[in-house]
């Protein structure tokens, strides 16, 4: 949780927002520089705001370790980032999507 601190007129005001917990078997592949993936950072920002999901997000252009782990789940299917794998329903989404598309990925719909 974040907590958020107001001062209002010598009082405090404490709220807490609810953080979207990482779900680790949702794997989002992405390129610091690539455009694509630029695009869809709205989307999954939306997701994680109103459903509560984040992914576990790994950088694969400067980092080889996860470079591999984008070949191995990739498994010449895309060949491109973004790049998004579900390791409980094993269905992935290569490129950019709309919202609908990545939200029912996801929830493993």
């Amino acid at each position: 949780m974040i907590e958020i601190f107001r001062y209002t007129h010598a009082r405090i005001l404490l709220i807490y927002l609810p953080m979207a917990e990482v779900q680790e078997h949702l794997i989002y592949f992405y390129g610091t520089e690539c455009t694509h993936c630029h695009e869809m950072q709205p989307l999954y920002d939306r997701l994680s705001q109103e459903e509560g999901l984040a992914f576990t997000k790994l950088e694969c252009w400067h980092d080889d370790k996860n470079a591999q782990l984008l070949e191995k789940y990739d498994a010449g299917r895309c060949g491109g980032l973004p790049f998004f794998y579900n390791t409980k329903t094993e269905k992935f989404i290569c490129g950019a999507t709309d919202y609908e598309t990545i939200k029912a990925w996801a929830k493993g719909e």
